[in-house]
C-alpha cells in the first residue's frame, strides 16, 4: 500500500518568496484557503477554519513540527474525517513536508504526506490517500499561482 503522496512543483518565484507564503500563516491561508487563528509557531498547534469552497468553516488542526528558514517546513495533521469534535492529540496523523531548493528558474518545491500507514483502517488509508492526492494537486496549482503573480 502507498504511503505517501510526493508533489514536485517549479516555480518562477525567489526561495524567500516561496517560504515566506508557506510559512507566514497569513499568505498561506490565502493559497492553501484556511482562515489561521494565528502565526506557525515551531512546536505549537496552528488553528484555523477552511475557507475552501465546498469546506467552508470546517476546523483545521496542524502541530508544526519543522521550521528551517527556507529549506523545510513541516507539520502534522489528520488526514481524514472533518470532525469539529475529534480529539486532535489522540488521532492518527500524517506528516506534511514543504522542502524548498533554489533552481535557475526560482524555486522547487516538493510537496510531501507521509504516515498514511498509521491510519487505522484499510478503507480510511485509501480513502484519505485518493482525496488527498487530489487536494495537493490542486494546492500545488494554488501556491503556483499565488507565488507567481
Amino acid at each position: 500500500m502507498q504511503d505517501r503522496i510526493e508533489k514536485v512543483v517549479e516555480l518562477a518565484a525567489p526561495v524567500a518568496r516561496v517560504w515566506r507564503a508557506v510559512t507566514d500563516y497569513k499568505e498561506f491561508g490565502a493559497w492553501f484557503r484556511v482562515d489561521l487563528k494565528g502565526p506557525f509557531v515551531l512546536g505549537k498547534v496552528a488553528l484555523g477554519v477552511t475557507t475552501y469552497p465546498g469546506y467552508e468553516g470546517m476546523r483545521w488542526e496542524a502541530n508544526v513540527v519543522v521550521m528551517e528558514p527556507e529549506r523545510l517546513f513541516a507539520f502534522e495533521w489528520c488526514p481524514y474525517e472533518h470532525d469539529d469534535y475529534r480529539d486532535f492529540a489522540s488521532a492518527p496523523k500524517t506528516r506534511v513536508e514543504f522542502k524548498l531548493e533554489p533552481t535557475k528558474k526560482g524555486t522547487k518545491l516538493v510537496i510531501t504526506e507521509s504516515g498514511f500507514d498509521n491510519l487505522p483502517d484499510a478503507k480510511r488509508r485509501v480513502d484519505a490517500l485518493r482525496s488527498n492526492t487530489q487536494g495537493w494537486d490542486i494546492q500545488a496549482k494554488n501556491i503556483a499561482q499565488y507565488v507567481e503573480s
